[in-house]
């Protein structure tokens, strides 16, 4: 059975304001371990950006290698599902085995192919990720002064 997301948060305040979205999951946690009931909160993510992290010169030869990889496992897949209907442990070697240097050679050609088409318009590898400038929690309007007491307590020094 799946929740409904409620479809506006503007009658939701603000109870704590975070540079990191692990310190606003922390607070929500902590919320969580003192039994708020936390089914009334959000994290929202302010001033989105996305950020590529380049990992490297993406050159043939690499995508040829990682284009093998993944034909290689594929291949594997491949095989294991062939194997069930194969009779005798030889057979089974030979599909597995198989599988995996078809899939690596046809993979490999794939991945060299596919790169040498682009022109050389994308020679690198990166990582996308969207990353926000503020983690806000916020809380339904009846619970939300019970939740910034609360997340005060959370950064209270103990002494």
């Amino acid at each position: 059975m799946t929740q409904q997301l409620p479809s506006t948060v503007v009658d939701r305040p603000v109870v704590g304001s975070y540079a990191t979205y692990a310190a606003a999951q922390r607070a929500v946690d902590f919320l969580s371990d003192n039994k708020f009931p936390v089914e009334h909160t959000a994290i929202i993510g302010s001033d989105l950006r996305m950020v590529e992290t380049v990992l490297g010169r993406l050159t043939r030869g690499r995508a040829a290698l990682a284009g093998m990889g993944t034909g290689a496992w594929f291949g594997l897949l491949i095989g294991l599902l062939l194997s069930v209907f194969a009779q005798g442990s030889h057979s089974v070697l030979v599909l597995i085995l198989s599988g995996i240097v078809y899939g690596a050679v046809f993979g490999a050609i794939a991945g060299f192919v596919g790169h040498a088409m682009t022109g050389g318009r994308h020679d690198f590898s990166s990582r996308s990720q969207i990353v926000a400038a503020r983690y806000d929690v916020v809380a339904d309007a009846e619970v939300a002064e019970e939740a910034k007491n609360m997340l005060i307590k959370l950064d209270w020094p103990e002494g």
